[in-house]
């Protein structure tokens, strides 16, 4: 009983406690973000949008002259999205494999994650959406494939199909219009996984020629709290040859990299989420261009050289060579999805930029994120003020009827958005 008491006495004093944002949240977006004194918390904070769903006859909105219709509805938990050649949508239906209990702090995160829809099981499926009359709506649905341990990110080079996996790149044989793959697969690299596995979503994409596949490995913590020794490999992006099976750490000190893509010119970028409890304007989210070898802060600075005072032992040799990102997009935006424009038919103003998801914050005041975003470019660079795109996930009074994660261009370029709490594909048309 006394337990139980004060778990609730905790409860409640996360819930009540903790750090508000002083800035516009604006101010934390573009190449030169406001980054103010760090505030370390001592009670974190915890702001936490309650799940709710979307009532009947409502859906997320777009600005005029664009149109919101569902692609599917009741899913179970879609996270990720992947367009196949002949336009079949791949949605990953999953979840964390376990959770991390963390003591009293971590088990009281745990039931504010639960109460952000984060906390159901992981139906560790990957469904196939067919549009057979190209309206914009799937009227067929099949299990592609199952039994997968929370499978996120998916590539198809050639005939292979690959799934990462929370603890493993998998590959697989695909016929071009089969609605269903069979057999485990074979494994082509282990993924650091784990217990703990703080950060368990993996991302995979193919290099443009299709000979080296690139995959997102988050950290273990939020700023290595639990020992660098639960750190390796992780923080970072892995480039992988599926011949040999072999692969190395492609670029590092990205604290939860998701979101993937190439640019045109054949440049890797990434969608990553930063670090918390600094106060509720730092650190911003950012999305960024990846450097061979290159090093990103995490998790002994962000931002290039600003140093995280709580992390010790430091590394000044590191913090040296720390790369700044190209791109912030908010503080604890939670941006995850990243897509470029490339085969969209949105009109002339989103013809070349990045589409990216803002998953939405559990832990500032006020909230921010909850929205899908657009970042112009400029030959493959940022350039300009973003744009929003989707958005009313988040009410009026803090509830959260949908969070958007994937974003994927379809065969007739419109933009679909995986919603894992409103259990929902939405597509964005013109």
């Amino acid at each position: 009983m006394r337990t139980i008491l004060l778990v609730t006495i905790a409860a409640l004093a996360l819930s009540g406690c903790g750090d508000n944002a002083k800035l516009p949240s604006q101010a934390g977006y573009g190449p030169s973000p406001t980054l103010p004194k760090a505030r370390e918390e001592t009670i974190p904070t915890m702001n936490v949008a309650t799940a709710t769903g979307w009532p009947a006859g409502t859906m997320p909105t777009a600005p005029k002259g664009f149109a919101v219709t569902a692609f599917a509805r009741d899913l179970d938990h879609p996270r990720w999205l992947y367009v196949l050649p002949n336009g079949d949508v791949l949605v990953a239906e999953t979840n964390a494999p376990t959770r991390d209990g963390g003591g009293i702090k971590g088990w009281i995160q745990k039931q504010f994650m639960s109460m952000a829809g984060a906390g159901t099981p992981s139906a560790n499926r990957i469904t196939l959406l067919r549009d057979k009359d190209g309206d914009g709506r799937a009227e067929t649905r099949s299990t592609f494939l199952t039994g997968i341990n929370s499978p996120f990110g998916m590539a198809l080079v050639g005939d292979t199909f690959y799934v990462a996996a929370t603890d493993a790149v998998l590959r697989f044989t695909y016929t071009a219009g089969a609605m269903q793959l069979t057999g485990q697969g074979e494994k082509v690299v282990d993924l650091p996984a784990g217990a703990r596995n703080h950060h368990w979503t993996k991302n995979i994409i193919a290099s443009p020629d299709g000979s080296k596949l690139y995959v997102t490995v988050g950290s273990n913590s939020n700023v290595g709290e639990n020992g660098m020794a639960e750190e390796e490999g992780r923080a970072a992006i892995w480039e992988i040859d599926p011949a040999t099976k072999t692969h190395r750490i492609f670029a590092s000190g990205l604290r939860n990299p998701n979101g993937m893509f190439f640019t045109q010119s054949g440049q890797l970028w990434t969608a990553v989420n930063e670090r918390d409890e600094i106060g509720g304007d730092l650190v911003p989210d950012y999305i960024t261009s990846v450097r061979d070898g290159g090093f990103y802060g995490w998790p002994y600075s962000y931002f290039g050289q600003h140093v995280d005072a709580r992390v010790t032992p430091p590394r000044p040799d590191l913090v040296a060579k720390a790369i700044s990102p190209d791109y912030a997009v908010g503080a604890h935006t939670g941006s995850l999805g990243l897509t470029f424009s490339t085969g969209a038919n949105l009109g002339p103003g989103l013809a070349h930029g990045a589409f990216v998801s803002q998953h939405g914050s559990w832990n500032r005041k006020p909230f921010s994120g909850y929205r899908v975003i657009f970042v112009p470019f400029h030959d493959d660079r940022p350039s300009g003020s973003p744009r929003e795109l989707l958005t009313g996930f988040l009410t009026e009074d803090g509830k959260a009827q949908g969070r958007p994660v994937g974003v994927a261009i379809d065969k007739r370029g419109g933009l679909l958005v995986a919603d894992d709490v409103g259990n929902a594909v939405w597509r964005v048309s013109q």
